[in-house]
C-alpha cells in the first residue's frame, strides 16, 4: 500500500517512528514533512498529504500534530477525504470498517508511543466492511461536498 505521511514540528518524532513502522510492514511511504522540529504551520504539510490521497497518488494518509486536531481539520477540508482523529485502536478499527476513512490523524502530545503504534497497525490492517448501511452513509456524507 502507498501511504502519505505528514506532521508538524510537534510530531516529528512520531512521524519518523510511523514511517519506519510502515516501511517495515512493507508499505511505500511518501513523506510530506516536516523534516525537523523547527516551528512550522501544519497546513503546509497536512494539506498536500491529504490532497495526494484525494488525487489517488497514495492509497491512504496519516497526519500527526501535537493533538491531531489541527491536521484532522486540514485533511477534512480536502474534497474526497474522510479523516478520523483516533486515540485508541477500537476507534481506528471502526473508522475503517464503518467510515472507510482514508486519512488517520493522531496527536503526539496526547498518545504514548505504544498506543500510537497499535492505532496505526489496526488502521492499516482493517478493511472497509462494505455493508450496505455503511456505503449508504458514506455516500450521504460525500454528497455534502457537492452542496
Amino acid at each position: 500500500m502507498k501511504i502519505a505521511l505528514a506532521c508538524d514540528h510537534g510530531a516529528f518524532e512520531y512521524k519518523e517512528i510511523v514511517k519506519k513502522m510502515l516501511e517495515d510492514m512493507g508499505h511505500s511511504v511518501e513523506d510530506f514533512g516536516t523534516h525537523g522540529t523547527e516551528s512550522m504551520d501544519y497546513p503546509d504539510t497536512a494539506g498536500p498529504c491529504a490532497k495526494s490521497v484525494a488525487q489517488g497518488k497514495n492509497d491512504r494518509g496519516i497526519v500527526i500534530c501535537g493533538t491531531g486536531i489541527g491536521v484532522s481539520i486540514v485533511a477534512n477540508k480536502i474534497k474526497g477525504i474522510r479523516c478520523a482523529l483516533c486515540s485508541d485502536p477500537v476507534s481506528a478499527r471502526l473508522t475503517r470498517e464503518h467510515n472507510d476513512s482514508n486519512v488517520l490523524a493522531m496527536g503526539q502530545r496526547v498518545l504514548g508511543v505504544e498506543i500510537m503504534k497499535e492505532i496505526v497497525q489496526t488502521w492499516i490492517e482493517t478493511e472497509f466492511s462494505k455493508e450496505k448501511r455503511h456505503v449508504c452513509r458514506i455516500e450521504k456524507v460525500m454528497q455534502l461536498e457537492e452542496e
